[in-house]
């Protein structure tokens, strides 16, 4: 998958295009979920849409200018380390702040991209428009006040840093969250098929050990490599390496230190029961820090890791 910095002039002008479609069109969603609730909030989102729809024109214009009528499908997908985006439609029965945290991020999003974008142009007509479109989205966060008082009340609630939480999110609480579901979940076939194929907690507790050491660097090498940050906002893969791994690290070791105990089926509720602490502390992160309703992510990371708990166990006994 190429990154942004192998696209020519004419695939980054496609994907500029690409992206105010989407936008716009996200943004007229929002619209018609807040028209009967938040009519100010529906209002500042059908302006945004029409806003981005004049930014397409501006850069179709251009497009066909240089380059002619057809236009490439290039799409943020299709970019490694691209920013993705949430439909509404996968909104709906989420928090209602949520909406405008998406907002203000995409705007975000834009502007970074709009400014690499415009410093890899030799065109000076295509880098004063992208340039011009980066000023433009930052304007944007006025909106977002806007959205800020209709959606809090008025000012209620707690004022917090916002850009502080979501560089927060982004850069430790996303890798940290992604290595600990895989070292908490995936480690547990591995631990307890040793426990129960060998009766001896000396012996799960080398296997749990190797297997998240192991883990543990696997994650932190992939979540390094996989983004380099500088579009997506999310920081240094360096550290984001390490968070990740150190916390896969943490996920595997957590329910493998109680078979140091001697003592086998002690040894094997004390990890079961760190287990579910385990579980349930993922399941709260994600309702804290990914706006998953509560009861939803603890069905669901109770499936996943039940699954692979039971598929330990019966691989151990068999």
């Amino acid at each position: 998958m190429p990154r942004l910095s192998d696209l020519g002039e004419r695939e980054i002008l496609a994907l500029a295009i690409a992206n105010e479609e989407e936008d716009g069109r996200i943004y007229a969603d929002f619209a018609q979920m807040l028209a009967e609730n938040y009519p100010d909030s529906a209002a500042v989102f059908r302006a945004m849409a029409a806003e981005e729809e004049s930014h397409r024109r501006n850069l179709i214009d251009l497009f066909s200018r240089r380059f002619g009528a057809h236009i490439p499908l290039v799409r943020r997908q299709d970019i490694r380390g691209f920013p993705m985006r949430l439909p509404a439609w996968r909104m709906k029965t989420l928090r209602l702040d949520a909406i405008r945290d998406q907002t203000e991020e995409m705007e975000r999003d834009a502007a970074r991209f709009y400014r690499v974008a415009a410093s890899r142009s030799t065109d000076a007509e295509t880098r004063r428009l992208l340039g011009d479109l980066a000023v433009v989205e930052d304007g944007h966060l006025h909106h977002a006040q806007i959205l800020r008082a209709d959606l809090l009340g008025g000012g209620r609630g707690e004022r917090e840093d916002e850009s502080a939480r979501r560089r927060f999110v982004l850069q430790v609480v996303q890798p940290g969250l992604v290595g600990l579901m895989d070292g908490s979940v995936s480690t547990l076939a591995p631990v307890f098929a040793a426990a129960y194929a060998t009766h001896d907690s000396w012996n799960a507790f080398l296997v749990g050990l190797a297997a998240s050491v192991g883990a543990g660097i696997s994650m932190g090498f992939a979540e390094a490599l996989a983004d380099d940050g500088k579009l997506s906002g999310r920081g240094r893969p360096l550290l984001r390496g390490l968070i990740c791994g150190l916390m896969t690290m943490g996920g595997g070791i957590g329910h493998t230190l109680p078979f140091l105990i001697p003592a086998f089926h002690l040894a094997v509720l004390a990890a079961t029961a760190v287990v579910v602490f385990e579980l349930l502390a993922i399941s709260w992160i994600r309702w804290r820090y990914q706006d998953t309703p509560f009861v939803s992510a603890i069905l669901q990371i109770m499936l996943g890791g039940g699954l692979v708990f039971a598929a330990g166990v019966l691989i151990g006994q068999g």
